[in-house]
């Protein structure tokens, strides 16, 4: 039986790693006197080894990769000495900073990583139990999506918090709040310059896995005009009436990265959506639509307007997000906008 004398969650998590090799046997544990982590003796086949377990609060790759330099140095003039990085839930990147520096790695779900002496234990795969469905919701509310399509709009571009904030049109605390996210996701990097996206890519894709179209309000139109006519008519009555919109879904695609022909306009309105109605002589349908005015949200949708063709289209990168969820052919028209964003990147 192995009896580790450490804390509860790294004692029970070490265990289940240890167990599968009968040979091993914990002799002793106790803290380190340097920094946070907690030093644990084994025996196994004969042969002596010295673990330093460094656990982090989360297991996102700026954490992980400061306790990896931290242990890499403590471990340096140790005997058979071996440090590992425990955490609730290690992600694929930071196990990857683990195992390129020579780190083992454990986490509460059962994902580990420990190679040394005779010893090799290596599992992966294991979902997040715990889902940081807080950090994600941070992210991924309206008001942080602000931030992410300012940064996304130019992603080498140093910001200042006050600028960066009024920019999103966002409080300072809500800036703040993505700072710490991103950095330690190691997408964002901060210094006396300002702060820069230094992976967009990454996070693009993670905000397309978790955007939900369905948080807008759709309104199914059917008019007799054809799908191109009807975009122009509702620039021109919007215009006209001053009120907000642009051109979304394989309506805007077709002018970033013509692809795929369409027969349905999607376009977003930030006004009284009745009075544009109105003024087109336009009535909603239960079936049979072959326009659908989306009430957005947020209006963080309207960031990054660009026209073309004498309309307004939504952003490269909100039109994207949106034909991730489109019918027929949305998948082939999202990858084409994407790829003529990363041209810019």
């Amino acid at each position: 039986m192995i009896l580790v004398k450490i804390s509860k969650n790294t004692s029970t998590t070490l265990q289940e790693c240890l167990k599968q090799i009968p040979f091993v046997e914990v002799t002793s544990a106790q803290p380190c006197a340097d920094f946070t982590g907690e030093w644990v003796s084994l025996n196994a086949q004969g042969g002596e080894f010295k673990l330093l377990i460094r656990t982090q609060p989360n297991g996102q790759p700026r954490l992980a990769r400061q306790a990896v330099y931290e242990l890499k140095a403590a471990i340096s003039d140790v005997p058979n000495g071996y440090g590992v990085f425990s955490a609730p839930f290690v992600s694929p990147q930071s196990a990857s900073i683990c195992q390129e520096a020579g780190i083992g790695y454990f986490d509460q779900a059962g994902n580990c990583h420990l190679s040394f002496g005779s010893i090799y234990i290596h599992k992966e795969g294991i979902p997040n139990p715990f889902s940081a469905k807080r950090d994600l919701r941070s992210i991924y509310s309206p008001k942080a999506e602000r931030i992410l399509r300012v940064l996304l709009s130019t992603p080498r571009k140093a910001w200042k918090t006050q600028e960066l904030a009024d920019a999103a049109q966002v409080s300072l605390g809500q800036v703040a709040n993505i700072k710490k996210l991103l950095t330690d996701r190691e997408w964002l990097k901060a210094d006396t310059v300002g702060m820069v996206l230094i992976n967009p890519t990454a996070l693009l894709d993670e905000w397309a896995e978790r955007y939900d179209f369905r948080r807008n309000q759709a309104l199914d139109i059917y008019t007799l005009a054809d799908v191109a006519e009807a975009e122009y008519q509702l620039g021109e009555a919007c215009q006209q009436l001053g009120i907000q919109y642009a051109l979304t879904g394989f309506s805007a695609a077709s002018r970033i990265a013509p692809m795929v022909r369409y027969q349905r306009m999607a376009a977003y309105i930030g006004g009284n959506v009745d009075v544009v109605l109105t003024k087109l002589g336009w009535k909603p349908v239960s079936s049979g639509a072959n326009v659908s005015l989306l009430l957005p949200y947020d209006d963080g949708v309207f960031y990054g307007n660009q026209t073309v063709d004498q309309v307004q289209i939504a952003s490269p990168v909100q039109t994207y997000l949106d034909l991730q969820t489109s019918r027929g052919r949305g998948q082939e028209a999202a990858d084409a906008t994407r790829k003529e964003i990363l041209k810019t990147w």
